[in-house]
């Protein structure tokens, strides 16, 4: 079955990463979210694609400069509509409480933590501790372009999924070798320059595959066609009803 993941939730109609974004996908009959986990100062995990406020909130500054108090005086929606004014940087925990509610299936994308492998580690612990709330019915990938942390995360959770992200940039002829070293049952490579022969080799290997980041439907048909199981999107809400399971 073929999975569209609304990439940072529905990133084209809300906020990326805010539970307002997250909220909106049963109502467009979206079933997969992705969204991308990185940790404060406190430990708390937080969802933020960047390991900085600067682009999506009021503020300016490090992530890993913050605790989970500093979260109440951030707003992290203006800067998209007025309508999501005071929208707040979510917690995992509140995310994970949200997929439950929403039953909702989740792709975690564990962030190349930029402050070291000491929070590193402390992220890959505190992930894990959020996860042990999810359901047990719902779907969970993880996946990570650090494929050292991601080895680690596969070492202390091995009933979990995961996959090793590549960029068209650095995905080279031993990406069979950091999957085989990860234990991925996925790989998610770039969209660009991805071709049908390539596809082919990750198939024949045995992985599933993801792709990010689609946004034109006939270029997600097209993967859909040579065999992709799923692709990442910032317009979950405009693909056919057929894909959104």
């Amino acid at each position: 079955m073929k999975k569209v993941f609304a990439h940072r939730g529905m990133s084209a109609l809300a906020p990326e990463n805010t539970l307002a974004a997250f909220s909106m996908c049963k109502q467009y009959g979206i079933q997969w979210i992705e969204c991308d986990v990185d940790i404060l100062a406190d430990g708390t995990v937080v969802l933020s694609h960047d390991d900085t406020l600067d682009r999506c909130t009021d503020r300016c500054g490090s992530l890993y400069d913050l605790t989970l108090s500093d979260l109440s005086d951030i707003d992290a929606g203006s800067w998209f509509h007025d309508d999501f004014i005071g929208e707040r940087i979510p917690t995992f925990e509140q995310l994970v409480t949200l997929a439950n509610e929403h039953e909702l299936n989740l792709n975690v994308e564990i962030k190349s933590c930029t402050a070291g492998w000491e929070m590193t580690d402390k992220l890959l612990t505190n992930v894990i501790r959020d996860l042990e709330k999810l359901n047990p019915e719902r779907e969970l990938i993880v996946s990570s372009f650090n494929h050292l942390a991601l080895a680690e995360f596969k070492r202390r959770r091995p009933e979990t999924a995961v996959a090793c992200l590549f960029e068209d940039a650095n995905l080279w002829d031993d990406w069979c070798s950091i999957l085989e070293a990860c234990q991925a049952e996925y790989i998610h490579p770039e969209d660009v320059n991805l071709t049908k022969e390539k596809v082919q080799q990750f198939k024949a290997a045995g992985y599933k595959i993801n792709v990010y980041t689609v946004n034109d439907l006939a270029r997600a048909n097209q993967l859909f066609n040579w065999g992709v199981d799923g692709v990442f999107t910032d317009i979950a809400n405009q693909f056919p009803s057929k894909y959104k399971k």
